[in-house]
């Protein structure tokens, strides 16, 4: 009871909009008040937890993606997209969909791609005879392709709290990732069909290769990036920590001297931002681990497991069940803190229900994807229609087409087909993911 009482304060003051970390902080209060803990002993875990060189790698990766976006990276990448997609009907819807992907994927969070793309692609789309609705939800629901392409800052808090390889949680959720872009391409198709949507007009084979040939010359350090820091972590020439820190490295001299779109005061803004972004994460973390180790102590994973069990033993509901209680997570809270707050809960169950670790992370990232953009909160559907200067009720019926049509299947499929998600790090790692089952319970 004193655990369900826990609970429901913790979500009641995320419902009333009280900031994330002081949710868990009350939260930690309640239970030292109503339980017999030692402050000294439970404290340790928080400090312990967050003394990681993961808080660096989070650190980094967010200064890239606020120096990318400052810095011109999202309009090189927006035009070489462009030079390949943008001369058919549903084009420039495809090249915001590639473009959120690739600089989600390189930013490692989607609020970096909403703001950077949204602020280019939007009007764009518009102009060209988009709705303003649609345009808006083809910025905000391939935005989450940035939690999944890697690097992807909430797989690396996922390894950070569950102890895995970062570098197998990123390519858990790689294949996920694309078939989701994919849909988002046809099913955006399929919506221009009948809409009076201008087109630019069409150039031979010759002219078009020399204007992605110009696209990508100019945009060749941006392109760049996903090479060195991937090719980097994978290649095994240095630790994802360290590619963040040379990911900023590159950054800073790209925006500054070579593409010479951001100055001192830009600069400066990323920096501020990254950090308290950093600080936030921290605190959370702080707090989070804390609230979990008292979950622990009181058998809160043991009775939820006994709990789910004693409802059904069907494998196949537990996991709906599973996914039903990350979608409300994401709904309730960014993918930061969702991240934190389901990891340690869940994993004991998972491991309980035999889904791989790896298989797992797919199936978070891509809930707490989905819950991020699913009404009545949906942080990133209101952040993009900032952006765009839409009104909420012009982006709610195409996002909800985009996420039963698109998300939704993805994350039914990545739940029970763990190939997905496991194929790549079989393949290139083999000696964490040994076996790649086609089914759950293959």
């Amino acid at each position: 009871m004193d655990v369900a009482v826990d609970l429901l304060i913790l979500i009641g003051l995320l419902v009333i909009g009280v900031p994330v970390p002081f949710c868990f902080m009350a939260a930690v209060l309640y239970m030292f008040m109503i339980g017999d803990y030692d402050p000294m002993f439970i404290m340790a875990t928080g400090f312990h937890k967050i003394n990681s060189m993961a808080v660096l790698c989070i650190l980094f990766f967010i200064l890239m993606g606020g120096i990318m976006g400052s810095g011109g990276v999202a309009s090189r990448l927006v035009a070489v997209s462009d030079a390949v997609l943008g001369r058919r009907k549903s084009g420039l819807g495809t090249v915001s969909i590639v473009s959120c992907a690739i600089f989600g994927a390189i930013a490692g969070t989607c609020t970096a791609a909403v703001a950077a793309i949204g602020s280019i692609m939007i009007p764009r789309m518009v102009e060209r005879g988009y709705p303003k609705g649609q345009a808006t939800a083809l910025v905000a629901c391939p935005s989450v392709l940035g939690q999944m392409i890697p690097p992807s800052v909430p797989m690396i808090l996922y390894a950070w709290v569950t102890w895995q390889s970062v570098a197998a949680c990123f390519l858990a959720t790689v294949v996920p990732g694309v078939i989701i872009m994919m849909f988002y391409i046809i099913v955006n198709s399929i919506m221009c069909r009948n809409k009076p949507i201008k087109v630019l007009p069409q150039v031979g084979l010759v002219q078009q290769t020399k204007d992605f040939g110009q696209a990508a010359y100019k945009g060749f350090f941006a392109l760049m990036m996903p090479v060195i820091v991937l090719g980097g972590i994978y290649g095994g020439v240095f630790t994802p920590t360290e590619a963040a820190g040379i990911a900023v490295l590159y950054c800073v001299p790209v925006g500054f001297f070579v593409y010479r779109s951001m100055n001192l005061r830009q600069f400066g803004q990323a920096m501020i931002s990254s950090i308290t972004t950093t600080g936030v994460v921290i605190l959370m973390v702080f707090f989070v681990m804390i609230l979990s180790r008292l979950y622990i102590m009181e058998n809160v994973p043991d009775r939820l497991i006994s709990a789910l069990t004693g409802f059904t033993s069907n494998k196949y509901v537990l996991l709906l069940m599973v996914n039903l209680f990350l979608l409300i997570l994401g709904m309730l809270m960014d993918d930061f803190s969702g991240t934190l707050l389901a990891a340690p809960l869940l994993f004991p169950l998972m491991k309980e229900l035999g889904i791989h670790p790896i298989h797992f992370a797919a199936i978070l990232g891509t809930n707490l994807g989905l819950g991020n953009k699913t009404p009545p909160t949906a942080p990133i559907l209101y952040l993009a229609a900032r952006v765009g200067n839409c009104r909420f009720d012009e982006l709610i019926k195409p996002a909800t087409i985009f996420m039963t049509t698109c998300s939704l299947p993805v994350v039914l499929l990545v739940t029970f087909f763990p190939c997905l998600s496991l194929a790549l790090p079989h393949l290139l790692m083999p000696k964490i993911v040994q076996t790649v089952p086609l089914f759950v319970g293959g």
